[in-house]
């Protein structure tokens, strides 16, 4: 599932010649014992492989005992790239916990950071383009064929200080059969960096918020930026329209994130090994409603400000939680760090928030004051003190 790809680096080598993740009789970096358990083994060292050297190599260099290894050392978890996936995972033993950060069918229907997006006034216009008059009738069958997805442009978006922004926000996906999901409550609203007008449909910093695209205009600001934190525009959206109105409109959201989810169910192949964090883009219109512009399937870990890395930093970091390598959850969490379960099977609810089995509120939480650090403390306490 995904369109827009964040980054990538390069493959560790061709796939039937790799190592396997965890070689079965090399054991699995503990030494408990093999087979099904009844109680999750817990685990004090964690080999990794990392391809990409931004902040998720940060942040697995800097979790504790965790040791990265390199070439065809044997693995515990990888964060992979796409071309690494499709060329081994077939060819690959993995023991009962290995992990690996993309589902085996994962895939990518467009390019990153804004790049290949345009726009037209017309239909016509789409079938003008599409004929391309500039090369020769012989040489058409030579040149390979792209994809491109066609969307309807919202004319009518919301706008604060005049300028278009959309929002960013994470979502976790650690099966699909069943499917479960956690919503990150922490994300942000890109800013576009000039005034919004439709009388130039050529001018990118006008209606393209990506930050790649943004950093590039004349008057971009660095220190200033282009983005708020999602609990700034939640608040923003709340004084503006009140609790009832921005309740509803997150609502929406999460049925957009929960919908979308559920239409590639049965194409996903799950695997236990594997786990996926998508980037939804979301723009919001006038009438605060929002629309899905595209599900990022290998969203961008690159930081584009010190407040931008600690948010990425602190999501990589629950992410690693929520996959659990040290065996420290019990399973029936509902929040891990600043992840909220929001689908397990089935709509999950908060607890408490009821009325008679009636009015469920959803465990949803994107935007609110994240309480992580309480919640992490308990989760992070050392292994000695856990055991009873």
């Amino acid at each position: 599932m995904g369109t827009a790809g964040g980054e990538s680096g390069p493959g560790p080598g061709p796939g039937p010649r790799v190592r396997s993740a965890m070689n079965r009789g090399k054991g699995a970096g503990n030494k408990g014992p093999p087979g099904n358990l009844k109680h999750k083994e817990q685990r004090s060292s964690i080999r990794f492989k990392c391809v990409l050297t931004n902040t998720i190599l940060d942040v697995l260099r800097q979790r504790p005992g965790w040791v990265e290894v390199k070439d065809e050392g044997d693995w515990d978890f990888y964060w992979c790239d796409i071309s690494w996936l499709r060329e081994n995972f077939g060819y690959t033993y993995m023991d009962e916990h290995v992990r690996v950060c993309h589902f085996r069918n994962h895939y990518e229907v467009a390019r990153s950071q804004g790049k290949g997006i345009f726009l037209f006034r017309k239909l016509k216009d789409i079938m003008e383009w599409r004929k391309d008059g500039n090369r020769a009738d012989e040489s058409k069958d030579e040149v390979a064929v792209e994809s491109y997805v066609v969307q309807r442009y919202i004319e009518n978006p919301y706008l604060i200080g005049g300028r278009k922004f959309d929002l960013r926000v994470y979502v976790l996906v650690t099966s699909y059969v069943p499917l479960k999901a956690w919503l990150y409550r922490d994300g942000f609203a890109r800013f576009s960096n000039t005034r919004f007008s439709l009388s130039s449909i050529d001018d990118h910093f006008i209606h393209l918020t990506n930050v790649a695209v943004q950093k590039t205009a004349p008057d971009y600001d660095p220190e200033k930026g282009c983005k708020w934190l999602m609990q700034q525009l939640r608040q923003y959206l709340t004084a503006k329209h009140g609790t009832e109105a921005v309740e509803a409109l997150f609502r929406d959201m999460d049925n957009i994130f929960i919908k979308s989810l559920q239409s590639v169910q049965t194409v996903i192949i799950n695997d236990k090994h594997c786990f996926e964090l998508y980037g939804y883009d979301i723009l919001i219109d006038k009438n605060l409603k929002p629309w899905l512009l595209e599900v990022n399937a290998s969203p961008s870990l690159i930081a584009s400000s010190q407040e931008d890395y600690e948010l990425k930093c602190r999501l990589l970091e629950d992410t690693v939680h929520v996959v659990d390598m040290e065996g420290r959850l019990s399973g029936k969490e509902k929040q891990v760090g600043g992840f909220d379960l929001m689908w397990n099977d089935g709509p999950v609810y908060s607890d408490g928030n009821f009325d008679g089995g009636v009015n469920l509120i959803s465990n949803t939480h994107l935007g609110c004051i994240n309480d992580r650090k309480k919640q992490l403390w308990q989760l992070l306490k050392p292994l000695s003190t856990q055991k009873k």
